[in-house]
């Protein structure tokens, strides 16, 4: 017995060092195209091969689903975000479902609005990195919420509607 009770704070030195193994970490702060409300904050944390997006958007259309992406280029100069460019596609697939193959690197799961507006997002992505300086590298990208929900099947964008919110996403 105490054997263990010598070994025991090693082993939760050890667990404690293994849950907090996370790698770069990159920020968008998402703020309103022109005419809309929606606001918010998602963070981006690689943990080995995959990428925790979580974070959570505000001033969203209560009840609804919003199309949510990465977008190619991080400029959210234009009133309406265009200049944010299409859909981060560094490896040429098909748009389509986050958790279905093949789809864009840059499709995420769609936000789903509360009945106060409010959506949050935590969700493990595995093909984006951040700060890997690769192809699939989403720092500098633009992140982007629609005002539509994505129907996940129309090329190239899903025919997710106007951009509501947009976001640099910096490390």
């Amino acid at each position: 017995m105490n054997r263990l009770a010598a070994i025991a704070p090693a082993i939760l030195a050890l667990a404690g060092c293994a849950a907090m193994d996370t790698g770069p970490k990159a920020t968008a702060a998402l703020q309103p195209t022109a005419g809309n409300t929606a606001s918010g904050t998602v963070t981006f944390t690689q943990s080995g091969r995959k990428v925790l997006v979580s974070g959570e958007v505000r001033g969203l259309k209560p009840g609804a689903q919003h199309g949510f992406h990465i977008h190619e280029k991080g400029d959210c100069s234009a009133p309406d975000a265009t200049s944010a460019g299409g859909h981060f596609n560094p490896d040429g697939k098909p748009h389509g479902a986050a958790d279905h193959q093949p789809h864009h690197a840059g499709d995420l799961p769609p936000l789903v609005a509360d009945a106060t507006g409010v959506a949050k997002i935590s969700y493990e992505a595995d093909a984006i990195s951040v700060g890997s300086g690769g192809a699939n590298d989403v720092v500098g990208r633009g992140l982007i919420v629609h005002r539509d929900p994505d129907d996940f099947r129309t090329q190239p964008t899903g025919n997710s509607g106007a951009r509501v919110a947009c976001g640099v996403i910096k490390s």
